[in-house]
């Protein structure tokens, strides 16, 4: 087999993978038990989970990458905006952090990190939304928001509404 077709090969293979990881993400519907009300949103940063409470002893399962070591929060908010393909502008921490990425990068693009959706928090520069590097969910890799694979954040997006409450805990 020549290089060239095994690396074509390898290439056509790792986007199938890539391709069937996203297409096959889905929540997992888990017993859970904690005082919130159904409707509310948990995200657990240690076990890098957000919760979609159904009721008291139900609720929906997200995997999630959350804020690094000294980006990471607590606390009780809100959703205050739902947006499909958003465009995105760095907070000021990030462009100090990295100034050559762009003032805006184009909702759609690849080099978007809010992916296909994106829902922000009250009180802050926080959003709950997708990304197009969906192996850094699960990690602790963000400034602060909470990351979803577009397939999961496609789905809480439908299920959720503006008003929704959200509550992160470490």
């Amino acid at each position: 087999m020549s290089l060239r077709i095994a690396v074509a090969l390898a290439a056509t293979f790792g986007a199938y993978l890539l391709i069937t990881t996203e297409a096959q993400a889905r929540p997992d519907l888990v017993d859970f038990q904690g005082n919130y009300s159904p409707g509310t949103i948990v995200v657990k940063t240690n076990e890098r989970h957000l919760y979609l409470v159904l009721d008291p002893s139900h609720a929906v399962r997200y995997p999630v990458g959350v804020g690094k070591a000294g980006k990471q929060w607590a606390g009780v908010t809100r959703i205050d905006g739902k947006y499909r393909n958003p465009a995105w502008s760095p907070p000021a921490e990030v462009k100090h952090d990295k100034p050559s990425i762009p003032d805006v990068i184009p909702g759609g693009s690849p080099r978007n990190p809010m992916g296909v959706a994106a829902m922000t928090l009250a009180g802050g520069q926080y959003a709950i939304h997708g990304t197009n590097v969906p192996n850094s969910v699960g990690g602790f890799v963000s400034y602060g928001c909470i990351r979803m694979l577009n397939a999961d954040i496609s789905d809480l997006y439908q299920r959720v509404s503006v008003g929704t409450t959200v509550v992160v805990s470490r």
